[in-house]
């Protein structure tokens, strides 16, 4: 709740949008008094030109912190039309990860001109940073971190930390280095504050703080912040020596984007790379026409499987009206078991080695729900066709969710021991070959059943 009766902010944030039209920069009052994510997402909505002159009259701190809110495409469109050297003035005073993505996306005509206008130092940190391959640690760290020594007194430390504070993304928690620039431990600001002024800082550090490596998943950071509850996890290199820090807020991006990448591929489509209402008519098609073309192909076994029965279904009619109820029962018992495992996959809760016990279980599990569902489907058998083939839907259903199931549980762990992403195993992949499966299992035991 708003304190001092002052208006929420969602709500003027809410009213600035109807603003009359997306040409217009927005009004002092709203740039000023909205919080930098809100005003950004207003940004978003205008064009260049008029987003680019309401973030120049802001202060360039507020400027800079407004602009690493902005989506990734706002941002290059916005950097266009800004003058190199204003520009530039802007990209200095981001923050060193926010400016090394930002730098990525640019074009390399763009990079060209803005380079000269910077200083030495923050080229270097943007070509470090940039070094890295994306989706990795490094690609999403900040080189802005607080460093202590480990012969420094907490009276020393304290006063280290305020003259650093200034050009660091946090000083909640500061790291004590050799001089290898080899991580020894993190120290608190708390810790320091309620240490005695002069017991040294390696006798208050932490020397068993958790890291992650460069080169490793940003997801692996991002699990190292969930885990341990931290504000930040350090990154070293191959020499062991600290190269930067992943922060919270990064991880949290790189969990909500690998959530998002997962939820895509869930539904059989590939990741767009921007927001969707950015998303062009050309992108929408691209990313998804893959794996529907695929599985137009893969749903002729189940065309096939229809053809080689025709005699049983000639024979038996009734059979016809289960069909779609048997094969969709596969197909969702097979989804949920999917999802399930994917998730399990991606947070560790599940590892490669699990697969046999988890195997067994989930055979169980399957077999219950097959049994219940069985004895549900059963009645309308009775009702459509009578006892005969009320057995064979019973039977068949069982038999459905049983495999349906099994292929949603094993598939994530297979694709993950080739090395793939276990969220390719999507929801449209594991019903088209449930779908393929229960066709052949359903009309196999009619046959059986009932020309046998």
């Amino acid at each position: 709740m708003p304190r001092d009766g002052a208006p929420d902010r969602t709500e003027t944030a809410m009213s600035a949008t109807t603003l009359p039209t997306a040409t217009a920069p927005l009004p002092p009052e709203a740039a000023t008094t909205l919080h930098p994510a809100d005003l950004a997402a207003l940004l978003d909505l205008r064009q260049p030109e008029a987003a680019w002159e309401t973030l120049a009259a802001l202060p360039l701190a507020r400027r800079a912190e407004t602009f690493g809110y902005l989506s990734a495409t706002t941002q290059v469109a916005v950097a266009a039309v800004a003058p190199r050297r204003a520009l530039a003035e802007l990209v200095s005073a981001m923050d060193a990860d926010e400016r090394a993505d930002l730098w990525a996306r640019l074009p390399e005509e763009a990079r060209e001109a803005l380079a000269p206008a910077l200083a030495a130092a923050e080229r270097e940190d943007i070509r470090k940073l940039a070094s890295y391959p994306p989706g990795t640690a490094g690609a999403v760290m900040t080189s802005d971190y607080a460093v202590l020594r480990p012969e420094m007194t907490a009276r020393d430390a304290i006063e280290a930390l305020r003259r650093q504070a200034a050009s660091k993304e946090t000083i909640h928690v500061a790291y004590v280095l050799s001089t290898g620039r080899r991580l020894l431990g993190t120290v608190t600001l708390e810790d320091l504050v309620l240490s005695p002024p002069d017991r040294p800082v390696s006798q208050i550090m932490h020397a068993d703080a958790p890291a992650v490596r460069a080169e490793e998943p940003a997801e692996q950071a991002a699990r190292i912040v969930a885990r341990y509850d931290l504000p930040a996890v350090p990154v070293l290199n191959g020499g062991d020596a600290m190269v930067g820090i992943v922060t919270a807020d990064d991880a949290m991006d790189v969990a909500e984007a690998e959530a998002t990448t997962d939820f895509h591929k869930a539904g059989g489509s590939a990741s767009l790379g921007v927001a969707l209402r950015e998303a062009t008519i050309g992108l929408l098609y691209r990313k998804r026409i893959v794996w529907l073309v695929v599985l137009v192909f893969a749903n002729v076994f189940s065309g096939a499987g229809i053809a080689a029965f025709e005699e049983v279904i000639a024979a038996n009619v009734a059979l016809v009206f289960f069909l779609p109820l048997l094969i969709d029962s596969g197909g969702n018992a097979g989804s949920q078991a999917a999802t399930l495992m994917v998730r399990a996959l991606a947070t560790g809760e599940a590892r490669l080695a699990d697969w046999g016990r988890m195997l067994g279980r989930e055979t169980l599990v399957a077999a219950l729900l097959g049994l219940t569902m069985a004895g549900a489907v059963s009645l309308l058998g009775l009702v459509r066709g009578g006892p005969e083939i009320a057995l064979v839907v019973a039977a068949t259903m069982v038999c459905v969710v049983l495999v349906g199931s099994l292929v949603g549980l094993s598939l994530p762990f297979l694709l993950s021991r080739f090395g793939l992403d276990p969220a390719t195993a999507s929801a449209p992949l594991i019903t088209t070959i449930a779908d393929a499966s229960g066709v052949l299992i359903y009309f196999a035991i009619a046959s059986a059943l009932l020309m046998g």
